[in-house]
């Protein structure tokens, strides 16, 4: 992964893309207390809807030259409170294990830490990688299966065994992305005090 600053092409705020991230973001609330009331189906649907306008401001943004500052940051804010709302909920429940959530919130703190270092030293927050993604994506798999397989029957078997392969890549990925993202702002930070 590197830090790069690619070009905006524009600062505007109410592109489509943006609207869908901002939507995305509103939902955040609603499915943290669809899943606290155990309204599971609603909660799916709302985590599928999230997963689709994921996918589409990406593609609309390059596709329209719509990409903005905005955006940027929009769209892992939203990936990022998806997770740990589902991460509470989900844990609030007791279908994930509270390890499983203390490794990822875990690593999500040692990204802020990296950002901080990062700001000081006037580079932008690195820019989402292809690991990072793939980690992600695990995850929003991992989730809805992990909370289908809070019942019985075997839709509720096939979503534990596919939800905790997916947890399981999620999370390795998520680490490793993550130790790839401290080992760049280390070198950048020696490169930074070498030239000083």
């Amino acid at each position: 992964m590197e830090v790069q600053e690619t070009r905006v092409q524009t600062d505007r705020i109410f592109t489509i893309p943006n609207v869908l991230s901002m939507a995305r973001l509103a939902g955040v609330p609603l499915f943290l207390w669809l899943i606290l009331a155990e309204y599971d189906g609603w909660a799916l649907a709302v985590l599928m809807l999230s997963g689709v306008s994921d996918y589409l401001d990406g593609k609309l943004a390059r596709k329209w030259n719509q990409i903005s500052s905005l955006g940027r940051l929009l769209d892992p804010a939203a990936d990022r409170l998806y997770i740990l709302s589902t991460l509470f909920g989900l844990t609030w429940r007791e279908i994930l294990p509270l390890w499983l959530t203390a490794a990822l919130v875990a690593r999500e703190l040692m990204l802020l830490v990296m950002v901080w270092i990062l700001r000081r030293h006037g580079y932008p927050p690195p820019q989402v990688n292809f690991l990072g993604k793939a980690a992600t994506f695990n995850l929003m798999y991992a989730f809805p299966l992990l909370l289908l397989s809070d019942g019985t029957g075997w839709l509720a078997w096939t979503g534990a065994v596919f939800g905790w392969a997916f947890a399981g890549w999620g999370t390795t990925l998520y680490w490793w992305a993550g130790i790839l993202y401290v080992v760049q702002v280390r070198r950048l930070v020696k490169a930074d005090t070498t030239a000083d």
